[in-house]
């Protein structure tokens, strides 16, 4: 299986910013990639919380949520998981992947993985990663962090994850906050070696 064909696993945490995982469903759609999503429990109550959306429990609304919320109705192919489902082709190592982005990736979710728990799908593909030695990114939307946060994800670091927090940049010039974000989104993405997303990059002075 060539690289272009294997799939990309995007988990989505209860963090704060939905709109992160969003952003980077809609790129990497447009830009025909294959994406297994897992939503963690606590992703419904964000949904309802942040938005007053009610985000489908069946992985066939889903798929169509998330399509919708991104604004991508047929490129790519998304295909989603139930958070509880641990028998999924996701949760084993012999499950070919380019790896897996956690965006965004609440600190329970750093905590669990930081001392190898996996009481969730999301948890338990990431954890094989892990053991598979392969690429995992996460991308923390936290602040301020505590030193349990900064233990935890040196923890994770210190095994190969790397981390992007949801820090924007400046120097493109940002309009919109889609811009801010799509720079993070961006960022992460590149860790995995992915660039689909037409950001400005930072060229030094002229």
């Amino acid at each position: 299986m060539s690289n272009n064909t294997k799939p990309l696993i995007l988990g989505v945490s209860g963090a704060s910013g939905l709109i992160y995982a969003v952003r980077a469903i809609k790129f990497l759609l447009e830009a025909d990639y294959s994406i297994e999503l897992v939503a963690s429990k606590s992703t419904y109550m964000v949904w309802q919380s942040e938005q007053e959306i009610r985000m489908p429990s069946e992985p066939s609304g889903q798929e169509q949520f998330w399509r919708e919320q991104a604004g991508v109705a047929l490129s790519g192919k998304l295909r989603c998981h139930p958070w509880g489902d641990v028998g999924a082709g996701i949760a084993s190592g012999s499950f070919a992947t380019l790896g897996m982005i956690i965006i965004p990736c609440s600190m329970s979710t750093v905590a669990k993985l930081a001392v190898g728990l996996s009481s969730d799908l999301l948890e338990r593909a990431a954890d094989v990663q892990l053991k598979e030695g392969r690429k995992l990114v996460i991308v923390p939307r936290e602040t301020p962090f505590s030193l349990i946060h900064l233990r935890n994800l040196t923890s994770l670091a210190e095994v190969g994850v790397r981390i992007v927090p949801a820090i924007p940049a400046w120097y493109h010039n940002p309009q919109t906050i889609e811009d801010l974000v799509d720079f993070v989104v961006a960022r992460a993405l590149d860790q995995l070696d992915i660039d689909c997303i037409p950001i400005q990059r930072w060229e030094g002075r002229r």
